[in-house]
């Protein structure tokens, strides 16, 4: 009964600080103009994902989580940067409560500065007594939302800021797609029903696969009695990330404009990158000399693989095709939206459209599958706990 109650009330909290969130990004700014969105703007899209479509009405939530994204990404410039935050990264968990207490004054700052700069951008005077108020209330705007990522981070499910900001993106989508349909009728929806199946499908596959490798632990004698020898594995998997396609699209972007590559050029260009950089990525953030010397250290080996070096050699030859072919499925994933949108005819903003979009349904898989997690581990927990008292 507990683990019932403790379930619904993180689901209650969740929901409930959505519907906050959603009624934050409808309330308007006093002394603020309402302006009709640009509908050809090829950044509109963009944009109105990563804010819930504020920065054209302007409401008391204008910016939606784009300041709680973009704070600890600066921070960590900054911390490259200013040898005094750096100092603060190595001191441990004292300093990370420190650059934690900065992340959220930044995520504030950068509200203030949005907000001066939307308004003067509007040829709005921020300096005399509406402008001031209407600054004031979009920076609050900015610090609320940072209260409430946090009481769903501690109190609800997921990540706060992944969590509002897949609010913010299903409140969006439905008036996209609506713009699609009116454009190209019902071919839109089989098109967009076969390219959202396909993403999510292959997005699983490559989050939940792994290769095991398996591993033996040498037996140890402790008194009478003997511990170890249980064989276990170790996984490898490749991991999932959205940039890949990003840098490949600005990337391409350029090639197109200077190069002049035609149709079937740029899209075999496109896979080509997005497998490159996939690659790239996912090798340069795995090191497999370091998983077979802390093998070492506990005692575990791979059963006909010696240990030390030929374990390394072993375990990064596996890792490398591992790679490879999560590399090609993320150019799979990356090709699926683009083509999709081909099929649509969907104009000069093709590339930027099928970016955005395969962001959009790998980010919405991803926070599922993770919420997903940590609700079926909240139930062990609950369910094991009077067994480890």
């Amino acid at each position: 009964m507990n683990e019932r109650a403790s379930l619904r009330r993180r689901i209650l909290v969740t929901l409930g600080v959505i519907v906050l969130f959603r009624l934050g990004q409808t309330l308007p700014t006093p002394h603020v103009t309402v302006r009709a969105p640009e509908a050809e703007h090829p950044l509109r899209w963009i944009l109105d994902l990563l804010t819930g479509g504020g920065l054209a009405t302007l409401p008391v939530f204008a910016f939606g989580v784009l300041p709680c994204l973009a704070a600890p990404r600066l921070l960590r410039g900054l911390i490259v940067l200013i040898p005094r935050l750096a100092a603060l990264r190595a001191e441990g968990e004292a300093g990370a409560r420190v650059l934690k207490r900065y992340q959220r004054r930044l995520v504030v700052l950068l509200g203030l500065v949005g907000a001066i700069g939307v308004l003067v951008f509007r040829g709005q005077d921020v300096l005399e007594g509406q402008g001031a108020v209407a600054v004031a209330c979009l920076t609050a705007g900015t610090a609320l939302v940072l209260r409430l990522t946090e009481v769903i981070t501690d109190r609800g499910f997921g990540d706060g800021v992944r969590i509002l900001l897949l609010a913010q993106v299903l409140a969006v989508l439905p008036a996209e797609f609506l713009r699609l349909y009116e454009r190209t009728g019902w071919a839109a929806i089989a098109v967009m029903t076969v390219v959202t199946l396909s993403i999510t499908v292959l997005t699983i596959v490559i989050a939940q696969g792994q290769r095991r490798v398996p591993v033996q632990y040498a037996k140890r004698m402790i008194g009478r009695r003997a511990f170890g020898g249980t064989p276990t594995y170790v996984p490898l998997r490749f991991p999932q990330a959205n940039s890949p396609a990003v840098v490949a699209a600005v990337l391409l972007s350029v090639l197109v404009h200077y190069l002049g590559l035609a149709d079937p050029g740029w899209i075999a260009v496109y896979f080509v990158l997005v497998c490159l950089f996939a690659f790239m990525r996912a090798a340069a953030a795995q090191d497999m000399a370091k998983v077979a010397g802390e093998l070492v250290r506990v005692g575990g080996f791979v059963p006909g693989i010696r240990p030390g070096n030929w374990t390394a050699e072993y375990l990064d030859s596996v890792n490398r095709r591992v790679l490879a072919f999560g590399a090609l499925c993320s150019g799979v994933v990356a090709l699926i939206p683009v083509a999709g949108l081909a099929l649509l005819d969907g104009g000069p903003t093709l590339l930027v459209s099928g970016v955005t979009l395969q962001v959009v349904l790998v980010f919405l898989v991803s926070v599922s599958l993770d919420t997903t997690r940590q609700i079926e581990s909240l139930r062990r927990q609950r369910r094991y706990e009077p067994f480890l008292r």
